[in-house]
């Protein structure tokens, strides 16, 4: 099961708490992610901390609060401010690398699968969102549940480590689920609000427009898709949207008509975009998971979480298949689906999974 840390405060006793609580899993994530740097991302660690200092200015100016949080999981878990700023910046630091490297000779990056059922598709006619994150297998996540004396509350999972989170939903019923992308343009260096600030900052938003222009105002460093969606009808508006963003522009993918949207690992329509998507080798496992998923909804009305925790065990195209395994004939494709995820945002629940959802039962946890 994962690690569930609760925590209330300003964010720099919410960092000290998670760095006390997950310092094993921290220690183990900082040797993991240095090794990765070394070995995927061909980076020394004295460059990974050259680039992660240049990161950490740029985090601090774009939420000094996030940079509160990140101290506080450095002083907890007895590491160096900028180790931990490197595993708060490994989008940047990774995927950019990712880009540099695929320009030379086409890489194998995939993963992640991620989905949001507005009213007309669902039982209950609640909004439901989730995915299957598919990322190193050796990661050490947990969940990170935060209480404020107002009554704001949000549960998130995180890599330990990372600050906040990045697939969760908050007390005013809106969540988050996120794909990794790639474009030509992303560049580690461009001065911007990075990845996970953006995913800290979306789940702090009361209502759809606010956390959607998270994504949509600022300068951006990376690609990367945020499926946003809100629990509705109120007052601040409910409903469901994946926000494909590339450092140039940003595109809106809305539900069908019958309230299903599904999102993996490539621009839906880069040309009519002007984004130039870097060259990737299982492009074709990504266009399979969301073929999967969408064959799995086609048509489906009165979804239930049961019948997405099917869903998302889907093996299909096994190993590159919706429940993603490491294949072993491709050292490059050393991935798997790290946590499954599935949000009730009506009832402000979530279920997870501690490894891929063929092997364990969901946890179930509620705000």
């Amino acid at each position: 099961m994962l690690p569930i840390v609760s925590v209330t405060g300003e964010a720099h006793a919410q960092g000290l708490i998670q760095g006390r609580a997950l310092r094993a899993e921290i220690d183990h994530n900082v040797a993991v992610y240095f090794r990765r740097f070394e070995v995927e991302g061909r980076m020394s660690r004295q460059r990974v901390l050259e680039r992660a200092a240049t990161l950490w200015e740029r985090l601090t100016a774009a939420s000094p609060a996030y940079a509160a949080g990140v101290i506080g999981i450095a002083e907890g878990a007895g590491h160096d401010v900028l180790a931990i700023a490197a595993l708060n910046a490994r989008y940047e630091l990774m995927y950019a690398q990712f880009t540099l490297l695929a320009l030379h000779a086409e890489s194998a990056v995939d993963g992640c699968t991620s989905f949001a059922l507005t009213p007309p598709a669902t039982a209950d006619g609640h909004t439901l969102l989730g995915q299957n994150w598919d990322w190193i297998p050796d990661v050490k996540g947990a969940v990170v549940i935060e209480r404020q004396p107002d009554g704001f509350a949000r549960a998130a999972f995180t890599e330990a480590g990372v600050f906040g989170g990045k697939i969760g939903l908050n007390s005013h019923g809106l969540g988050l689920a996120i794909n990794g992308l790639t474009s030509q343009d992303d560049d580690w260096s461009r001065p911007a609000a990075p990845f996970h600030v953006r995913c800290w900052q979306i789940l702090g938003e009361r209502n759809l427009d606010a956390a959607v222009a998270r994504v949509t105002n600022g300068p951006r460093a990376c690609s990367g898709n945020f499926v946003i969606a809100r629990a509705g009808p109120g007052a601040e508006g409910g409903g469901a949207v994946a926000l494909e963003a590339s450092p140039m522009t940003t595109c809106r993918i809305a539900p069908d008509a019958g309230g299903r949207l599904v999102h993996t690992n490539h621009f839906f329509d880069p040309e009519s975009a002007g984004i130039a998507e870097t060259p990737n080798v299982q492009r074709f496992a990504s266009l399979n998971r969301l073929n999967c998923l969408r064959s799995s909804l086609a048509d489906r009305t009165g979804v239930t979480v049961d019948d997405l925790q099917t869903m998302l065990r889907d093996h299909t195209g096994y190993p590159y298949s919706v429940c993603r395994h490491p294949d072993p004939d491709d050292p490059s494709g050393d991935y798997r689906t790290v946590t499954s995820a599935i949000m009730d945002l009506d009832a402000r629940a979530m279920w997870i999974t501690d490894g891929p959802p063929c092997e364990g039962d969901y946890q179930w946890l509620t705000l």
